[in-house]
């Protein structure tokens, strides 16, 4: 009896730490799948001569819900809209339904040179809670690189 006394003790210390971990771990693995598929779709644009774009889709057509699935494709057509002339290269996520993924325009836009299309963005991830601390963020300049934040207060404000 005093063996289960001490074990639901344990536990109940030691599962809330437990989400605790779980959200940071899934916030900086999904933050650098994020990373490496705008690295990639850059890389494909230089390597293709194609524009490139990485946006949500809702059907063929980019979206501002980031949370959902995040597509990356060759955008010969229309702007911001996959087509028949275009070619779907991969998608990642979707991400855990408690998290929020935000990025201040619909899509990132990648011409044949690298550079991107528009002006810097910055995307954000917070695992949870509009601020959470263990949010993480990457960094579009107008060049092409993408680059994580080293700023300690990211929010998804």
């Amino acid at each position: 009896m005093v063996t289960l006394v001490i074990l639901t003790i344990l536990l109940s210390v030691s599962i809330p730490s437990l989400s605790t971990v779980y959200a940071q771990v899934r916030a900086s693995l999904s933050i650098k799948e994020i990373k490496q598929s705008i690295q990639l779709a850059r890389s494909y644009a230089i390597s293709y001569g194609q524009r490139v774009t990485v946006c949500p889709l809702t059907e063929t057509r980019c979206n501002s819900n980031w949370g959902n699935n995040i597509s990356v494709f060759s955008d010969s057509g229309e702007s911001n809209h996959i087509d028949g002339t275009d070619q779907l290269l991969f998608t990642i996520g979707p991400f855990d339904s408690r998290d929020f993924v935000q990025y201040n325009r619909r899509a990132i836009r990648f011409l044949p040179s690298g550079l991107a299309s528009g002006t810097n963005g910055t995307l954000t991830y917070c695992p949870e809670s509009l601020n959470s601390q263990y949010s993480a963020a990457i960094i579009v300049s107008q060049s092409g690189r993408s680059r994580f934040s080293n700023n300690k207060t990211i929010t998804c404000k």
